[in-house]
């Protein structure tokens, strides 16, 4: 068994499609670096990552694939699952290995188990940024800054940048992902990415600013929003079950109006 280990990157899982080629070689998975090796394994070829060598391969892919083609395989990628290594190595391998004229039979293939699990991962994040666009909400600080916090499954902060900007686009505002440490910053001209090094910068508390930080119009129109929800609330029409499915229990932290 011939096993591919790489450095769980982009680039470094099209650095790997490069590699299986000029090697004329099919691995049968693609691990990342720190992974536990199945058994009866060969040979362990370790991929290192070169920009050059991604950027030929993703030149390929543009040239061969249509854009919501492309488009699938980066989504993908920002489910950030192990488990879908392999088959989205395979999945590039494949277009690959198809000629130009034929690649449609490629990637409308949802009979190809690598495909499938491609596309279905791929469908999966794009439902996670439809949640973030619903459930975040912004606070404003003192300085005028509206901040949204979220901690989402998927690395789809991304994918929800542009709505926010097109949406928000005459404040400025900082969306930060807390599992992840980074964020994206708008200052009603630029969007910037940006990282910290951890979530004592912004003094929050379990995911909310401190209120010494908030503007004072801000604490008032959370209380507002707060008692809103509680009055149109009918407590004999509540369906926790019917709650949980449409608003999942890890986003309440949050939602303003899901604080006491």
């Amino acid at each position: 068994m011939l096993i591919y280990r790489f450095d769980n990157t982009f680039d470094g899982l099209l650095t790997a499609v490069f590699d299986a080629f000029f090697r004329r070689e099919q691995p049968e998975q693609l691990l990342s670096a720190g992974d536990a090796l199945p058994l009866f394994v060969d040979i362990v070829y370790e991929v290192q990552t070169t920009g050059h060598k991604a950027q030929r391969v993703w030149n390929g892919l543009e040239q061969r694939l249509q854009p919501a083609e492309l488009r699938l395989i980066t989504v993908s990628w920002l489910a950030e699952d192990s488990k879908l290594n392999t088959p989205l190595f395979h999945y590039i391998c494949k277009v690959f290995h198809t000629s130009e004229d034929n690649v449609r039979s490629i990637t409308q293939n949802f009979a190809d188990a690598d495909v499938l699990q491609v596309t279905h991962i791929a469908r999966q994040v794009m439902h996670e940024r439809l949640r973030m666009m619903q459930f975040v909400r912004f606070q404003k600080a003192k300085d005028g800054t509206y901040l949204g916090v979220v901690s989402p499954d998927h690395n789809v902060l991304p994918l929800v940048t542009d709505h926010f900007r097109d949406r928000f686009g005459d404040q400025p505002w900082l969306l930060y992902d807390a599992k992840r440490r980074y964020g994206f910053y708008y200052d009603k001209q630029i969007l910037t990415r940006v990282t910290f090094e951890s979530d004592e910068q912004f003094n929050l508390r379990n995911g909310k600013m401190n209120n010494d930080l908030l503007s004072e119009d801000d604490m008032l129109f959370q209380d507002l929003w707060r008692t809103y929800f509680k009055a149109i609330c009918i407590r004999e029409h509540i369906n926790p079950r019917k709650q949980l499915s449409d608003m999942p229990r890890r986003y309440w932290r949050y939602m303003t109006e899901k604080q006491n």
